[in-house]
């Protein structure tokens, strides 16, 4: 009888292991999954597992393949089993192409005429996934905010972003789920940001490799009205509430749909987007909506530099510019106090209200 040995955390079963284990027990006559327990896991990953060791070990011997099951004690890394391997002598120790501890494997394996056999990767069956995807999965949030940017937009870019300037940018809502999105999609109010959030994944890297900034993921993430450090990496400098801000803020909706990785390349002034960010930061640290208004217009100045059609003035509203990269998407309005965004509300119905969003 061939005796095939596997060994892992298994801490959270899917499709992938059990595609494992059928593999490894075609390879002999009978399979022993071995895992580490509870205290190992905690040894070498200082985490927990995700059910406690007796239940999992029912779960994997009720498994049709799986003819044993081991928990095993051993505090060495990457050998946790050798104790048990050493008293079973199996004929195969079965592993992935990915496995980090080859060497002190096979000096195990030979140790007792055991077969060291990497396993191929085969075409999955099911889309593939990790234990950490599954639990990013379980921990990401039901619902999600979106983000107007008031000022320094492209600075968060890497090949854009200048030392000691600032992004500022606010969390807001209605909130966003996977099943209910109030908004237009490619609108310039970070919906990547909050989809890769809700999907248990941060954004940042992939919006970097979009090509565009990381302030839409990192401000959806952090939520609240954020001034960010411009650099290639989402540095917080400080972070409000936003209350100052309730009542005071819609977005209108242009009609046509934004694109911000098609005008990356724009040419564009960035001393005039840095400048507008400063006094934006100023508004935000003194919870001053004039000032802070002060900095929108500015920005709003700069994309009209940049081609975009001249935003009209609302009645009562004291600022506004397009959201995101502009050319499209929604554009964003301040007021003086909330009876003035409720009178503009009234007579341009494209206006929509928004609310500052912070997660304490």
């Amino acid at each position: 009888m061939k005796k095939v040995f596997v060994s892992g955390c298994y801490d959270i079963l899917h499709a992938g292991h059990l595609q494992f284990f059928e593999e490894a027990r075609a390879l002999g006559d009978y399979l022993i999954v071995s895992f580490a327990s509870a205290e190992v896991l905690w040894h070498h990953k200082r985490r927990k597992p995700s059910i406690p060791d007796d239940h999992k070990r029912v779960l994997l011997q009720g498994l049709r393949m799986i003819d044993e099951v081991i928990i095993t004690q051993g505090h060495k890394e990457g050998l946790d089993f050798e104790e048990d391997f050493l008293r079973i002598r199996p004929d195969f120790l079965i592993v992935t192409e990915d496995d980090k501890y080859g060497e002190v494997k096979r000096k195990l394996c030979a140790a007792v005429g055991a077969e060291y056999t990497i396993l191929p990767k085969t075409p999955p069956r099911f889309e593939p996934v990790s234990t950490s995807s599954i639990v990013r999965w379980v921990q990401a949030p039901t619902e999600a905010p979106l983000r107007v940017d008031f000022a320094g937009g492209w600075l968060d870019v890497p090949r854009f972003s200048r030392p000691g300037e600032f992004v500022v940018n606010c969390a807001v809502s209605p909130l966003v789920s996977l099943r209910e999105w109030p908004y237009e999609k490619q609108a310039g109010l970070g919906g990547s940001g909050a989809w890769a959030l809700l999907n248990g994944r941060n954004g940042v890297d992939s919006e970097i490799d979009l090509g565009v900034g990381w302030q839409d993921p990192a401000v959806i993430r952090e939520t609240g009205l954020c001034v960010w450090r411009s650099g290639h990496r989402p540095v917080l400098d400080f972070k409000h509430n936003g209350d100052f801000l309730s009542g005071r803020m819609a977005i209108y909706w242009t009609g046509t749909q934004h694109d911000t990785p098609g005008i990356a390349h724009y040419p564009r002034d960035y001393d005039r987007i840095a400048q507008s960010a400063r006094i934006a930061r100023e508004g935000a640290l003194h919870a001053d909506i004039s000032k802070l208004a002060e900095g929108v217009n500015f920005y709003h100045a700069a994309q009209l530099d940049e081609g975009m059609e001249p935003l009209p003035m609302l009645p009562g509203s004291i600022a506004r510019k397009y959201c995101g990269g502009g050319h499209g998407g929604y554009a964003l309005y301040l007021f003086t106090d909330p009876s003035q965004r409720e009178a503009a509300l009234a007579t341009t119905p494209p206006l929509r209200p928004i609310e500052p969003f912070c997660r304490v």
